[in-house]
């Protein structure tokens, strides 16, 4: 096992690493930009370096800095959290290439599965459905020639993106002609490669995801799904496992998500986000090579530490869990507390968090990084910590988070809580009535 392992992330999941870390045993050293110098990781890690300004290409994104971190200080190896350098198969060769393991996948599975394009070709190697579309388009003319074929609305998509970003809707072929090289921009803005693929876009469907775990050797479990179709702008605020679905239709998708792993021979943590339309029809979107944010929702009813396994695998302990030892109790909903106005279209409001108090008692759990007098800083994401639940049942775990919810308090920025606290009472929401354009059709904002 480790002795020391570097985190090249920040703020809650940052911190999550360093606790399951500490109960291993293991030393840990995190690096930090100048802005987060005060903050909680920096704060409890045994060690931390600081690897450059608050802008995260200067510090975060900073291949040479963080691998100089983990060389200086003697880490054996790099979790690289979530976001930032967690999907980068050129830092994970380079930490193969100075002696650092990398706890997630190999650089050739993030390859693979790294793009969209790559994706939806193992998918279909893997006899699983993908939504009708289109590898990478070399124009705008083999944009409209394939929008024509599909049919329209169609959805272009950030070939490398994720977390909802880099993606256009398109109605019109004018709409198309207009929008595609401004897609490609922001594709390369985002992402640092400008490569397009098409879509069809489906108005009103669920997002869900399999998560899983595998040894690297062909040997991969599921850990049950979650149902994330609350979402803003593309990205999730509320997640839940397991799903609503109809068990037969559940139980298909988390076979097609673990044939899907085994097929690169998948090693670690890892999710596989599926669409389910109205008919129950579900098509592959893509695979996070990764944690997840949401995976605090599995955890909670499986009793399993995520970040744990990833650790052991990594080492080369292997993955000892067969599928029959997966016990799936109750049901989790985690709600992605963030420092934004949901009355002003969910506008970030970093600045000096005055006061805080998360909710406790019984089946509360509460990852975060905030602290009364903390600043949440305007260079990165606007979560503030994430407000997780768990129950017997479903209905008993939304007054469960009710109540959580309400006893929760932050002053200083404006949140989301007051949103989620709506929610729980809407109608729709608690007959499992839940789909991605929840907030615009079922909500009055």
């Amino acid at each position: 096992m480790f002795k020391k392992i570097l985190i090249a992330n920040r703020g809650e999941i940052a911190l999550r690493v360093i606790r399951t870390a500490r109960e291993m045993g293991i030393q840990t050293v995190v690096v930090y930009s100048t802005a987060d110098e005060k903050s909680l990781p920096v704060l409890l890690a045994d060690e931390s370096v600081c690897v450059g300004p608050p802008a995260s290409n200067a510090s975060y994104l900073n291949i040479p800095n963080i691998l100089s971190a983990a060389l200086m200080t003697g880490a054996e190896a790099i979790h690289p959290g979530y976001g930032f350098m967690a999907e980068n198969p050129d830092f994970a060769e380079m930490c193969r290439e100075h002696g650092l393991v990398f706890i997630g996948p190999t650089p050739e599975s993030m390859r693979a599965l790294g793009s969209k394009a790559g994706g939806r070709d193992i998918a279909a190697q893997s006899r699983v459905p993908v939504v009708p579309g289109t590898g990478v388009l070399d124009d705008v003319d083999a944009a409209l020639l394939a929008a024509k074929q599909i049919g329209y609305p169609v959805l272009l998509k950030a070939s490398a993106g994720g977390g909802g970003r880099g993606q256009k809707v398109i109605r019109t072929q004018d709409e198309l002609a207009r929008g595609f090289a401004q897609a490609q921009e922001e594709a390369r803005l985002y992402f640092g490669d400008p490569a397009i693929i098409m879509e069809k876009f489906l108005e009103e469907f669920r997002h869900v995801e399999v998560q899983v775990m595998g040894d690297g050797q062909g040997h991969v479990i599921h850990i049950g799904e979650r149902d994330c179709s609350i979402q803003r702008r593309n990205q999730k605020l509320i997640e839940e496992a397991p799903s609503t679905l109809p068990e037969s239709l559940r139980q298909e998708i988390l076979d097609a998500g673990v044939r899907l792993a085994k097929h690169v021979n998948y090693a670690g943590a890892g999710t596989l986000e599926f669409i389910v339309d109205r008919d129950g029809n579900y098509y592959f979107m893509e695979m996070n090579t990764r944690i997840q944010v949401e995976h605090c929702v599995s955890e909670m009813i499986s009793g399993l530490d995520f970040v744990r396994l990833q650790i052991q695998i990594a080492a080369g302990e292997g993955l000892h869990l067969r599928q029959e030892d997966v016990k799936l109790h109750g049901h989790s909903i985690e709600c992605r507390i963030n420092a934004e106005d949901p009355d002003k279209d969910f506008r970030p409001a970093a600045g000096k968090i005055d006061d805080v108090h998360f909710a406790g008692g019984p089946g509360v759990r509460v990852d975060s990084h905030a602290y009364t007098g903390y600043v949440i800083p305007p260079h990165y994401d606007s979560l503030i910590g994430k407000l997780i639940v768990h129950h017997d049942s479903r209905e008993q775990a939304i007054s469960r988070m009710k109540r959580a919810l309400e006893e929760s308090v932050i002053h200083g920025p404006k949140t989301t809580i007051p949103l989620y606290i709506k929610i729980m009472d809407n109608p729709f929401y608690k007959r499992g009535a839940v789909m991605t354009n929840f907030l615009k059709t079922r909500m009055e904002m």
